[in-house]
């Protein structure tokens, strides 16, 4: 229960790496508040931990993540985990496909930081959940990754800005997750390859030295300690969670 106290806003908390996020968290004696745009998987989430709360919004609109954190109420830890990934050639990336990249894996981290930063009450932390995508590059998935990297950078600056004061700014780089945005990912490989699952999945299993895929529970893992006992030198910094990928 070292988190008892501490209250944590999870954006993207219902489903994938942000519930196992939301569970782990409360686990840890946090009180949890998961945030997202479909009400049926957040309520579900919340309605399986303790006292957790979920509110509706999009990490995409100025003024919606300003009312997510006036009905959250002060945050100790915030988690700006909401993402979305798309594939194309670059030579096939459309502007709404571009913005749409921007908006809600690198516009959504910065308002869900500006915000949490601008209410946060004293101590705290702000983590992002980012990508290998950020520190090297993939095929097919250039906007993705811009954004990612752009993630990256956003830490860093911020770090330099929070340093003297009991804040740290992180973000966790997982490689593939086991989570239902890689199932997207297979099914898109296999709907343009014609090839099975298996071959799919090995697709983005090699791109590991460990072969397989990243659990939700190891970002969740890598989040907790950022936010014990010991963790106030980390900050500005990129941890990949990808076996030895970056």
């Amino acid at each position: 229960m070292m988190l008892a106290g501490k209250r944590v806003l999870i954006t993207g908390g219902g489903t994938g790496t942000g519930a196992d996020l939301a569970r782990g968290f409360a686990e840890a004696g946090a009180e949890v508040v998961v945030t997202g745009r479909r009400a049926e998987p957040l309520e579900q989430v919340a309605g399986a931990l303790n006292g957790a709360r979920a509110i509706i919004a999009d990490v995409t609109d100025e003024a919606s993540v300003a009312a997510m954190f006036a009905a959250a109420g002060p945050c100790d830890i915030v988690i700006a985990n909401a993402g979305a990934s798309d594939s194309a050639p670059l030579g096939r990336v459309t502007m709404d496909h571009w913005n749409a990249m921007l908006a809600v894996n690198l516009t959504g981290t910065f308002l869900t930081f500006r915000e949490g930063l601008r209410q946060m009450p004293g101590w705290g932390r702000l983590i992002a959940i980012a990508s290998t995508a950020g520190l090297k590059g993939y095929g097919y998935v250039a906007p993705y990754a811009a954004a990612k990297h752009g993630v990256v950078g956003l830490v860093r600056s911020v770090a330099q800005e929070v340093a003297k004061k009991p804040v740290t700014v992180n973000a966790l780089c997982p490689g593939f997750l086991d989570t239902e945005m890689t199932e997207r990912s297979i099914a898109n490989i296999m709907a343009k390859t014609g090839k099975d699952r298996a071959f799919a999945l090995g697709a983005l299993t090699a791109t590991n030295p460990q072969g397989r895929l990243v659990q939700p529970a190891e970002v969740t893992a890598a989040a907790l300690w950022l936010c014990g006992p010991g963790s106030d030198a980390m900050n500005g910094q990129s941890i990949a969670i990808a076996g030895g990928e970056v």
